[in-house]
């Protein structure tokens, strides 16, 4: 009798520990990152006398108030009044508040003045010459920040392709986005719009490179269709869109986050000092190419194979050529549940620092050097002292 209360009392605790677990899971917020498009002396189109900026900031407004009513939803807002956010700064907000989601808020134009209907767009490369337009029409106000070029990492606003270099290691996120995406346009078809080429769409935003997380950009309608334009900047047409926006976000949480909480062990924040300390690496490397009489100098640690770091993803890539870009040499490395993608492989410094010159010449714009010794990855200034 005995060993069968112990029995019991083992089984009564180990329950109450699981239910604890799951408790606090589930007790975490599910952090939503609403970003208005454009502000202040960017205004992003204008037609007929509506201007894309206002319409964004006031649908924005809309479906946070409707987000803020409902129990562990926590909202933040890139902006809530008429002011100017550098795109990677709007991204950055997302990522130092751990968010789950990234929702950009924009509206359509073209000088076709019949062109209406919405589109919701996740982060991708294309070659759809539409999808890169769009774009290029977003991505154009960097040049109205201050050292953008700099900024940007050499990012041409006129060619989004040079962002393909980053993309592998946001690829992670791609389905959640899409998923995201799905359910703003399932909802904007109950509204009665019009879904245009089928809703989703994949195309180079900067706002969204940098945001790590599901992240999407709505096209809510155009601007400068007559009649869209009248419903996109009235009371009644803004609350609608807002609904439907709000009921997708709900719907993406419900699926997602309610059996548990954040999936991703590693948070946006963490993310973003990483992608820091690579970019402070990537300079370094630079900077030592550009020196060449310390190269020469430089004595490298016995035992020690230089690497070129093309990106970290959670998901597994076939290591085929043509999944990188034309390179062959391909190696991936696994650790916890993500993967890391290396190029190449040599003991000689100066020769590693030419696969680095080749690997950007591809378009790997964030590649960096990376060294090991018995196996182990070491600081890259170690390996060379």
């Amino acid at each position: 009798m005995n060993n069968y209360r112990k029995t019991h009392v083992l089984l009564a605790a180990l329950m109450m520990m699981v239910s604890g677990v799951v408790f606090s899971q589930s007790d975490q917020n599910f952090k939503v990152t609403l970003d208005a498009g454009h502000g202040d002396h960017d205004f992003g189109a204008a037609y007929n006398g509506h201007v894309e900026k206002h319409i964004a900031l006031a649908v924005v407004l809309k479906v946070g108030k409707i987000l803020e009513a409902y129990p562990k939803i926590d909202v933040i807002y890139t902006r809530k009044t008429d002011v100017f956010i550098d795109l990677v700064e709007r991204a950055n907000i997302a990522n130092r508040a751990n968010a789950d989601i990234f929702v950009s808020i924009h509206c359509n134009a073209n000088r076709n003045t019949a062109a209406d209907g919405t589109e919701t767009y996740v982060m991708g490369m294309t070659k759809i010459a539409s999808n890169l337009e769009a774009a290029k029409k977003e991505n154009s106000v960097i040049t109205l920040e201050k050292d953008y070029k700099r900024k940007y990492e050499g990012f041409d606003p006129n060619s989004p392709e040079t962002m393909i270099g980053f993309t592998l290691m946001q690829e992670e996120y791609l389905d959640n986005s899409i998923s995201l995406a799905s359910k703003v346009e399932d909802q904007f078809a109950l509204l009665g719009k019009k879904i245009r080429g089928g809703g989703v769409k994949q195309a180079p935003y900067m706002v969204l490179h940098k945001a790590y997380m599901p992240r999407v950009l709505i096209e809510m309608g155009f601007i400068s269709n007559y009649a869209e334009g009248n419903i996109l900047d009235s009371e009644e047409g803004q609350n609608d869109i807002a609904r439907a926006i709000a009921n997708a976000i709900i719907s993406y949480k419900n699926e997602y986050f309610g059996a548990g909480g954040d999936t991703d062990s590693v948070k946006p924040s963490q993310r973003m000092l990483e992608q820091s300390e690579d970019s402070a690496a990537n300079t370094k490397s630079d900077s030592n190419s550009d020196n060449s009489n310390q190269n020469k100098s430089a004595q490298v640690n016995s035992g020690v194979v230089f690497k070129v770091q093309l990106a970290v993803s959670k998901r597994k890539l076939e290591l085929h050529p043509k999944n990188f870009k034309g390179l062959k040499n391909v190696a991936m490395e696994s650790f916890g549940k993500s993967y890391k993608y290396t190029y190449g492989e040599t003991t000689d410094y100066e020769d590693s620092k030419k696969l680095l010159a080749e690997v950007k010449a591809k378009g790997f714009d964030s590649a960096f050097l990376i060294a090991y010794k018995n196996g182990t990855e070491i600081d890259i200034q170690d390996a060379i002292k």
